[in-house]
């Protein structure tokens, strides 16, 4: 069995951390060795030679587990940073005129390519995504991911009302095409399948049953859509559905919260659904670049937390502005400061790891650097650019370190990726 290690400093964390001085939380190496056989993490200690393995030297930077991102629209690669001033505006000006694309023979092959070249490029390794409402986007994506070795989750949307003919299926196709889908993908190599009502104003009320009625056959399949984004939104959902109680209450009604659920946003949460989510162990995902981008609001980080509400954190392309998780988080950080709450940069990198591999119940699988986890990994550089070897040269603890890389990295910080063991980033084309 053919062995390669990884020597750098070496940084994991164990739990969600208290504080910066929570030094339980983590586990860091100064000199570590990583070692890998079979696309899995075999052992991690402190470095020493060994004559029978492979050792590339990532000295002196960092090496952790590769970002995870828990909601994005592949589909939306080409409108990013497309103006708009609201989230219903940007959905009907740009995005539905966009994914309309999907029809078109080779198009969703062309997008997959480059979208997954960005991920690599900022140190992602496992995301999911939105497709479109055409099946062969869903064959592209997990196709691409397929060839690549990554592990990623992702799904047809489902939206039959309130968007162009062109979009829109039925409640009967919606639940055939993605059955199929389901079918096709889910625990095929490294794929898994998530069930996607775009959100509640583009589904009727039989399309969600039809969803209901997935979920109850697939329990392993992840569910993903959006709640509670923008005000107009919630309006909208609560004219279209007024028996339910609050926009949460919808998806409730539908038995499409649990565990395997993805909220993505969750700004304007009131008590009774912040509960619900808590009670169901559903997962509100923080996306801070589209929500700053669209003006959609503050998500509430300690809020949710104290009510044992679980969190992802995400980069929600194309109304985020970033595909990188580094990015995504300093404009989380300051959310959260306009909220009058701390994010430390040790809970920072606690989110992109093994936070958003918790979230996705995916522990024990990816998010950590320890035995048996698949060794998908990221190298740091904090000194990637003159700007950040200014200030590199100033700091004193692993913290400051890495709140450097989250306040100023791009993916000039990102010096190589692993998927499953095999460098990714510095085999891309035009690097």
């Amino acid at each position: 069995m053919r062995r390669t290690i990884l020597r750098g400093r070496v940084l994991t964390f164990i739990s969600e951390p208290l504080g910066l001085d929570d030094n339980a939380s983590y586990r860091y190496l100064e000199d570590g060795a990583i070692t890998i056989a079979d696309g899995k993490i075999v052992a991690v200690g402190d470095y020493a030679p060994d004559g029978e393995a492979e050792v590339i030297d990532h000295r002196p930077h960092l090496i952790l587990p590769g970002f995870i991102d828990t909601h994005l629209h592949y589909v939306q690669s080409q409108i990013i940073a497309s103006y708009a001033g609201s989230l219903l505006e940007w959905l009907n000006t740009y995005t539905f005129l966009e994914e309309q694309k999907f029809s078109q023979q080779g198009h969703a092959g062309t997008i997959a390519a480059a979208f997954y070249d960005e991920l690599i490029r900022n140190g992602t390794t496992t995301a999911v995504a939105y497709c479109s409402s055409h099946p062969s986007s869903v064959d592209a994506y997990f196709g691409e991911a397929e060839r690549r070795n990554m592990l990623m989750i992702g799904g047809k949307v489902m939206m039959d009302r309130n968007a162009p003919e062109a979009l829109c299926d039925t409640a009967k196709s919606g639940y055939d095409d993605s059955k199929t889908l389901i079918e096709r993908w889910h625990g095929r190599g490294r794929g898994l399948y998530a069930i996607s009502p775009r959100f509640a104003i583009t589904s009727t009320p039989a399309q969600l049953e039809a969803a209901r009625a997935l979920v109850a056959e697939h329990p392993d399949c992840y569910v993903q859509t959006h709640l509670s984004e923008n005000d107009v939104e919630i309006t909208n959902s609560m004219a279209l559905y007024p028996s339910s109680p609050d926009y949460t209450g919808i998806y409730e009604d539908y038995g499409l919260l649990g565990p395997k659920t993805l909220l993505g946003h969750c700004i304007h949460l009131n008590h009774r659904e912040t509960r619900v989510l808590a009670e169901t162990g559903s997962v509100a995902v923080f996306c801070p670049t589209s929500n700053l981008f669209l003006g959609s609001g503050l998500f509430d980080r300690e809020r949710l937390s104290k009510a044992g509400v679980r969190i992802g954190v995400a980069t929600d392309i194309g109304g985020g502005t970033s595909y990188g998780m580094l990015e995504t988080m300093a404009e989380g950080y300051k959310v959260l400061q306009l909220r009058g709450q701390r994010l430390t940069p040790l809970n920072s990198f606690y989110m992109m790891t093994l936070g958003n591999a918790r979230a996705l119940s995916l522990e024990g699988t990816i998010g950590a650097i320890a035995p048996g986890n698949a060794a998908d990994l990221v190298v740091l550089n904090a000194a990637a650019t003159p700007a950040m070897a200014l200030r590199k040269a100033t700091v004193t603890s692993l913290a400051e370190e890495l709140f450097l890389l989250q306040t100023l990295g791009d993916d000039r910080a990102i010096a190589e990726v692993y998927v499953a063991g095999a460098r990714a980033k510095s085999t891309l084309g035009g690097l």
